[in-house]
């Protein structure tokens, strides 16, 4: 099951589990590109080679105004390239972390929701196999 985020990373203990770990690193990776990162976050299995990761309350207070100012299509734009920005390190991480390779990301925002998705599709074998 996902696990919610509700603490700072900086004094975050060792998570005691991988989908844990990975709703952390995907909060940690939201606040370094985006400036803020999510207060809720949850990572679980969608069968047996699918993540995804949601991540909930991400948006600035510049991306709110823009959003009551009728531009959430620019704000979800702007959010898909940052989001784009940072695939390389989210694919190592999730690598890292499940030990499984990750064959495809795809990334999408939900302004009108403030909702973010990560959904990566895995290699069926271990990366040590």
């Amino acid at each position: 099951m996902g696990a919610l985020i509700n603490q700072s990373l900086e004094h975050a203990p060792q998570a005691a589990s991988p989908m844990l770990e990975i709703a952390n690193v995907m909060v940690r990776l939201y606040k370094e590109a985006f400036g803020r990162g999510p207060t809720r976050s949850r990572a679980l299995f969608s069968g047996p080679d699918t993540l995804v990761v949601l991540l909930e309350d991400m948006m600035t207070m510049a991306e709110r105004q823009l959003v009551a100012l009728g531009e959430s299509a620019r704000v979800r734009e702007d959010r898909l390239v940052l989001q784009l920005a940072i695939e390389d390190v989210k694919r190592s991480e999730i690598e890292r972390i499940l030990r499984r390779r990750a064959l495809s990301c795809v990334s999408g925002a939900d302004p009108a929701r403030d909702v973010a998705a990560e959904v990566f599709l895995l290699d069926a074998m271990p990366l040590d196999a």
